[in-house]
């Protein structure tokens, strides 16, 4: 099969880059002209890949990447990004220089950390920053008037340093009831009103914000979840302006395929029992992938038909009860769609009892990821297959 040119299991994730240029084409479609998105690419770009996301993002209209640590900025650089890159959490002032010399933007959100940053950055480096208020996220961030005004000023003071932008992080802009929404963006500009002078980038909302509150978008917005396709939340959902495009899907091929007859036991702990004589298929995919145990009676698509995972889903492998003999190799779908049937990331999430974000992020690094543009696979370097 040639989605397996350059690795050797039979499990795989597709990535389609084309749905990703569409959901940021059609978010920056529903924003005003003057606000810039910032595509958020950490945790491997949600488990999709950082730099082909990332890339496609930017050729999509994104100006600027985010990112939650330097290491995952660094990782992106190396991979010859270029583009504008902020790290959305918490870096050590010993490491100031080392994003100076890359061209990182760090967040700040402490005098302490300002003043050690200034006794640690070399004499011919310039550093970047942004500074996160904490509106009731209760994460990180400045949280009264007076802070921010002292970290404006020291950052004003010292011509080393760059006082870029300013932003904050919305707790339930992905819930029906937005009176909390409410009061954090009222905190929000008025901690703005604080300050002296309004840095070039003022940013607030995430996915589900940037979708439903035009009064929230400033001139930039922080687009994470709908990027990769997916909805904020389910109860959002049919208030979304734009369609997404799900860019994510999961397969594997099935690797033996046997008779079990009624009676006969699957798995460890024997906790299926075949009622009758059935067909049963394993795959190369388990736990240690990212499929973990709860998913034991998920069905997966075999031949477009929905098929029930039977037994406990071991480290490495997991049994299908199939709807008739079907040959070896051919491809089941976990996440994704067959002919008339889908399943979707919601659909796997709603059965671990959590919600989508979660779901590629799990799916392990040991599941290699392959990429397609225009209908057809693209290798690392993206080039057409």
């Amino acid at each position: 099969m040639e989605e397996q040119g350059f690795f050797y299991r039979d499990t795989w994730v597709e990535v389609d880059l084309d749905c990703i240029r569409s959901n940021v084409s059609a978010i920056k479609g529903h924003l005003t002209e003057e606000v810039d998105i910032i595509a958020v690419v950490k945790a491997n770009a949600y488990g999709h890949g950082d730099v082909q996301t990332a890339e496609a993002a930017l050729s999509a209209g994104a100006t600027m990447l985010a990112v939650a640590f330097l290491d995952e900025a660094l990782a992106l650089r190396k991979k010859g990004v270029e583009a504008p890159i902020l790290v959305l959490g918490a870096s050590r002032p010993e490491d100031i220089n080392i994003a100076a010399e890359e061209e990182i933007i760090l967040t700040v959100f402490q005098e302490e950390w300002l003043a050690k940053a200034r006794e640690v950055l070399n004499e011919e480096s310039r550093i970047t920053l942004h500074v996160k208020v904490d509106t009731g996220m209760g994460r990180i961030g400045v949280r009264t008037k007076e802070d921010l005004r002292a970290i404006e000023k020291l950052i004003n003071e010292e011509p080393r340093m760059e006082f870029h932008g300013i932003y904050t992080h919305f707790a339930t802009a992905d819930e029906l009831d937005d009176t909390y929404f409410k009061e954090q963006l009222i905190c929000f500009k008025e901690m703005l009103g604080a300050l002296e002078q309004l840095p070039p980038c003022v940013h607030s909302s995430n996915s589900a914000a940037a979708l439903r509150y035009p009064e929230a978008q400033f001139n930039a917005v922080r687009v994470g979840i709908a990027m990769y396709g997916l909805t904020p939340s389910l109860e959002i959902e049919p208030e979304l302006p734009v369609g997404l495009r799900e860019a994510f899907t999961l397969h594997a091929k099935i690797v033996h395929v046997k008779r079990v007859k009624k009676g006969e036991k699957v798995s460890y702990g024997a906790t299926y029992e075949a009622p009758e004589d059935v067909w049963v298929g394993t795959l190369p995919i388990g736990y240690a992938d990212g499929w973990i145990r709860r998913l034991q009676g998920q069905e997966i698509l075999v031949d477009g038909n929905r098929s029930p995972i039977i037994g406990r889903i071991c480290m490495d492998q997991c049994m299908v009860k199939l709807p008739y003999e079907i040959p070896v190799g051919t491809v089941a779908t976990l996440i994704g769609s067959q002919g008339k049937e889908s399943i979707s990331i919601n659909e796997i999430a709603a059965r671990l009892e959590t919600i989508n974000y979660e779901i590629p992020c799990i799916i392990s690094s040991r599941v290699p990821r392959i990429y397609k543009q225009e209908g057809k696979i693209i290798d690392l370097n993206n080039s057409l297959l």
